[in-house]
């Protein structure tokens, strides 16, 4: 398989939220997750109360049964929503959760990139966020 079609087949199973969308569960119940790397949130900013963690840690921070896991993964029905720059790899790391059994995981449409050009809330703080480690 291509990775047009890795990336096709992992967004058939989500139900991606649009920026204004995303916005609105995260002021609900859903978590937002910012997997871009520091020089990406130093260089455009970041989402006020998204969680961060980077990519190569995702799963094990989200999986409610990983010994590395943060404190809020307690349970299956989270709606975790991730975001990336664009919008791709968010896709493919929603999928992976759902893979884990996180089933109510989805991303962004157009990511970070997306949800700046709708006007909603950036920070620029001075120091980046550090990303979240395990709660044990």
């Amino acid at each position: 398989m291509t990775i047009d079609e890795i990336l096709a087949a992992a967004r058939s199973r989500l139900h991606r939220l649009h920026p204004a969308e995303a916005a609105a569960a995260a002021a609900g119940a859903a978590q937002m997750v910012d997997i871009r790397p520091q020089f990406q949130r130093q260089a455009d900013g970041e989402i006020p109360g998204a969680i961060v963690i980077e990519r190569n840690h995702l799963e094990w921070r989200l999986d409610p049964t990983s010994m590395g896991r943060i404190w809020e993964a307690t349970g299956y029905e989270i709606t975790w929503i991730v975001i990336c720059d664009e919008g791709y790899s968010s896709s493919l790391a929603a999928a992976s959760l759902q893979e884990l059994g996180l089933t109510r995981a989805t991303d962004v449409v157009g990511g970070f990139r997306a949800w700046k050009r709708a006007g909603l809330p950036i920070t620029h703080p001075a120091t980046p966020t550090t990303p979240r480690l395990t709660s044990r």
